[in-house]
């Protein structure tokens, strides 16, 4: 799977850059992109609609062309089905976002949540686990969920 990954990496967007600040920022993106696929699958249904919201949310957080995230899309697929637990996208998301950065993946993680306007029970859970292992402050949770669902939330 690695190779896969530093593959597309070398050929696709950068050459050379696997083990350059470049390639932690890719690996960081495959890992956001990882979470946010797994926020489609939550509950047991992924629809059309979670998943426009993700390719756009990766391609506007990124600046991608649409090639390139559904392209990063797929070997995140991969890596999100290969993954034992959360840790080792939420390690890597924690040693080089900002808080500023995690909450606005925890919004962009409601915005899946409630692509279809439903909010399973599993997606909460989801969302909130993930926001703990970010490190959001409550207050922040709060508030992204308010945009996600696209609610103002006062600020």
């Amino acid at each position: 799977m690695l190779t896969k990954i530093l593959t597309f990496f070398e050929q696709k967007l950068l050459p050379g850059a696997a083990d350059t600040e470049e390639g932690t920022t890719y690996r960081l993106r495959l890992a956001v992109a990882a979470l946010l696929l797994e926020m489609t699958r939550m509950d047991d249904e992924v629809r059309p609609e979670e998943c426009r919201v993700v390719e756009s949310a990766i391609r506007d957080h990124f600046g991608l062309t649409a090639e390139a995230a559904q392209e990063l899309m797929g070997l995140a697929a991969d890596e999100r089905r290969d993954a034992t637990d959360y840790f080792q996208f939420t390690s890597l998301i924690n040693k080089h976002y900002t808080a500023g950065q995690r909450t606005q993946l925890v919004e962009h993680l409601w915005r899946i949540a409630y692509a279809d306007e439903r909010l399973h029970r599993y997606e909460e859970h989801l969302v909130r686990k993930l926001a703990q292992l970010l490190h959001v402050p409550h207050g922040a949770f709060i508030a992204a969920k308010h945009r996600g669902k696209g609610e103002d939330s006062g600020s």
